[in-house]
């Protein structure tokens, strides 16, 4: 990694950076899939990030170059399940701006997220990506990390 890129975990005030970079993760998506998949509000994100962030069960690290731009983010929270014999992390966002996408930055932030992980208890980590064509770098990327395909979909249903 660049040495100039720095990671630091997100207080509030980050929200703003960090909902900005959702509005470009999200659009990025649908962009790949060509689909209204997310409804986006930033100001709305940026209130619900620093009220996730108030509670302690989500966290953020953010990426940001020397002169203290945002280059990226990762997002876990804590889950808990028997399967996983405990508590554990799931990793709902990742995204690193396409301009430093070169320079291994989210494999620097992976590792940040493991680290914190296994300084809480966490037994492991989860993510789930899209099994879409589209998305078979994000795979491949994860893969290379140590992630391994466990079966199994990711499904909704809205409340």
């Amino acid at each position: 990694m660049n040495a100039s890129i720095t990671i630091h975990k997100a207080t509030a005030d980050d929200a703003q950076d960090v909902a900005v970079m959702v509005g470009e993760l999200l659009a990025e998506i649908m962009n790949a899939i060509g689909v209204q998949a997310f409804n986006f509000d930033f100001e709305e994100t940026a209130a619900r990030l620093k009220h996730f962030l108030k509670q302690e069960k989500y966290f953020v690290f953010v990426a940001r170059s020397a002169d203290m731009n945002p280059a990226g983010f990762i997002a876990l929270y804590e889950s808990y399940a028997l399967y996983a014999e405990g508590a554990f992390g799931t990793i709902p966002e990742l995204y690193v701006r396409p301009a430093y996408r070169a320079n291994k930055l989210g494999l620097h932030l992976v590792t940040q997220a493991k680290s914190f992980g296994a300084s809480r208890g966490w037994t492991r980590l989860e993510v789930t990506t899209p099994p879409l064509p589209q998305f078979d770098r994000t795979l491949a990327f994860y893969e290379r990390e140590g992630f391994a395909i466990t079966g199994g979909r990711k499904l909704k249903a809205a409340l």
